[in-house]
């Protein structure tokens, strides 16, 4: 049954003719607001993972739900279609429970705020954003489990509630929530910060309302996503053909010993439409790895790739959705079946994007990005110091970002580019650690005309004892390479004991026990390359060479010979000469390294660690082409 709009004044709005000069405030006074949703939260906030890295997304709708500004696109027409209740002035709905909403969130670490906004008693728009709260409850600190079977195991599920209902705030029903996680008064500081947001969107709208009028501002809004649409779909014709073309990549494992899992999409035109259709993507984990893929949300992740690789001036909104057909198969990786646990799904959310580079590349290799968009490192640290008092730490860590068609990938940078890393002054400040090396791991980039992005390797000296989880990606399936280039290392975490011995850990760890003095080596994966490496400018690779990013050894991937810092003209050329000679003549579009199977072969001689098993599926499982 869908939700029941309650309001004093059900007018519908009248559509009226906009000159473009009002068009063009209107939509800058919408972006603006956006960025000062994600001012007021910052100012607000209190966790690290929102206030200091910014893990939160701010959404502004129209009175239909369809969302004007914003990154994850809209959940809220789905969400009004499902929720059994009234939306009425002085609303503010409170949820995180991904399976309310259809994966429109997707782990219940994203607490999210669904504000009304209505003037003189007429619904005029929506306000939204989500945050990754530090803690949930649960099993562990940080509510993530890697190791859970179900989503009980993850923390405090909140169906839709209301924490505001007329103006009248819910007071009980904050404080039974607040009663089940570890870190209260981050959670209610950062709950608090996300309503604030969402209240100066509110007050914006209504100030455009009152200065334009509200036909003039909802006739506004639908030309926003009228043009948006059109510049879709002109995108579209032009680069998306209607022969069929695949992509498939892997996770590594589950963190419960089996892996890799694939992930597979294959896209066409079909009646001016994009389909993408994942059947062929394994089954779902019985570990959290799975991804509740909401389809809007896929939507939205090929827009924004479509636009920011084709035309990046266009303001993407929801406009476009009706071009695109999401289709996932029930019980998959990315669409498991309640009650899946869902709490790692970072790795599959990232992948996903170096799926749509592999999938949109094939018919236009030179707008073909390499792979890195792969993972969201995670690092938790939690215990009790030595006067008695609780700590606990959720950091989110970078690696390397993939070479592109223009240049470089960035060296250590997170999958989300407005995220910021947490200053290791203030780490160190209020966590009992010290940072002890903070550098790019040199050579770590896949070699190309272009390099990809090098890994970062971050040194953290534990001063209490604790215990600690680890989840990333890409330790086993490494990066892959485009139009000749490499592809990236793969990540790395070691353990210095207090006696020097060194024990390599999994990539994917829950509740480590870790004593005061001890160090963990936190290494993520490279970027792949692009391009020729062979036609990489060897004065670049001299000036990287001072700059810590590449090595004399690892320059000799480019065919570049330095000697004493500079470059030895002679011996370059002569080591070009024979490294085309020994190479096919035509280099191919994607480069992935080994196969699977030699990659488990050597696994434990390359990572210190054993290979991921092959998941074994239920006999009902749907398994994967």
């Amino acid at each position: 049954m869908p939700a029941q709009i309650i309001q004093a004044d059900s007018t519908p709005f009248n559509t009226v003719a906009i000159d473009p000069v009002t068009l063009e405030v209107i939509e800058n006074a919408l972006r603006n607001a956006r960025i000062e949703m994600d001012a007021t939260l910052v100012r607000t906030a209190m966790s690290p993972g929102i206030r200091e890295q910014g893990d939160a997304f701010p959404l502004i709708a129209d009175s239909k739900g369809r969302m004007i500004v914003g990154q994850f696109g809209s959940y809220i027409g789905p969400f009004l279609d499902g929720f059994d209740g009234t939306v009425e002035e002085g609303d503010l709905i409170f949820l995180s429970d991904p399976y309310s909403v259809g994966g429109a969130i997707s782990h219940s670490n994203d607490w999210l705020v669904l504000l009304p906004v209505f003037r003189n008693g007429r619904l005029v728009a929506y306000t939204s954003m989500f945050g990754h709260m530090s803690d949930i409850g649960g099993k562990v600190p940080g509510s993530m489990p890697i190791d859970a079977t179900n989503i009980f195991q993850e923390g405090v599920r909140i169906p839709p509630v209301k924490i505001w209902k007329q103006g009248v705030y819910n007071a009980d029903l904050i404080k039974l929530i607040m009663h089940q996680v570890r870190t209260p008064e981050w959670n209610i500081a950062d709950l608090n910060a996300l309503t604030a947001a969402c209240r100066v969107a509110s007050r914006r709208i209504v100030e455009m309302c009152e200065r334009f009028g509200d036909d003039v501002y909802a006739s506004a809004t639908d030309m926003l996503l009228e043009r948006n649409y059109r510049a879709m779909k002109h995108l579209v014709e032009t680069s998306v053909s209607e022969e069929k073309v695949s992509f498939e990549d892997y996770i590594c494992d589950d963190g419960m010993g089996y892996g890799p899992y694939k992930i597979k999409c294959t896209m066409w035109r079909e009646d001016g439409r994009v389909i993408l259709d994942f059947d062929g993507t394994d089954p779902q984990s019985k570990a959290s790895i799975n991804f509740f893929l909401n389809e809007n949300m896929m939507k939205m992740f090929f827009g924004i790739y479509m636009i920011m690789v084709f035309d990046p001036q266009i303001l993407f909104n929801d406009g476009f959705y009706d071009l695109i057909d999401v289709r996932i198969p029930a019980g998959s990786l990315l669409k498991p079946k309640f009650p899946s646990a869902l709490s790692g799904r970072t790795h599959a959310l990232g992948r996903l994007f170096d799926i749509l580079g592999g999938l949109l590349g094939q018919g236009t290799p030179e707008f073909l990005n390499a792979a890195g968009f792969s993972s969201s490192p995670h690092l938790f640290y939690a215990g009790t110091d030595k006067d008695g008092k609780w700590f606990q730490l959720f950091q989110i860590g970078f690696g390397g970002i993939p070479a592109r068609p223009m240049g470089d990938g960035p060296d250590g940078h997170s999958l989300w580019p407005g995220f910021t890393n947490v200053p290791n002054e203030f780490l160190e400040r209020y966590f009992p650690l010290r940072i002890e090396v903070y550098e790019t791991v040199a050579d770590s980039g896949g070699a190309g005309l272009h390099r990809g992005g090098n890994g970062i390797n971050m040194v953290y000296r534990f001063l209490e004892d604790g215990v600690i989880a680890i989840h990333d990606d890409r330790w086993f399936v490494p990066p892959w390479g485009v139009n000749g280039g490499e592809p990236g290392t793969r990540a790395r975490k070691v353990l210095v004991k207090n006696d020097g011995t060194e024990i390599v850990l999994g990539n994917k760890l829950e509740d480590y026990e870790v004593e005061a003095g001890e160090q963990l080596k936190f290494i993520t994966w490279g970027g792949g390359g692009w391009g020729d490496p062979l036609e990489r400018d060897p004065a670049l690779l001299a000036k990287e060479l001072t700059q810590g990013l590449v090595t004399v050894e690892g320059s000799r991937r480019y065919g570049v010979v330095l000697v004493d810092g500079l470059v030895d003209e002679a011996a370059t050329e002569q080591l070009r000469t024979e490294m085309r000679a020994a190479r096919p003549e035509v280099l191919p579009t994607f480069n992935y390294g080994p196969d699977i199977e030699t990659l488990r072969a050597n696994c434990l001689a390359e990572t210190g660690l054993p290979a991921p098993k092959q998941p074994v599926w239920h006999p009902t499982a749907k398994v994967a082409a």
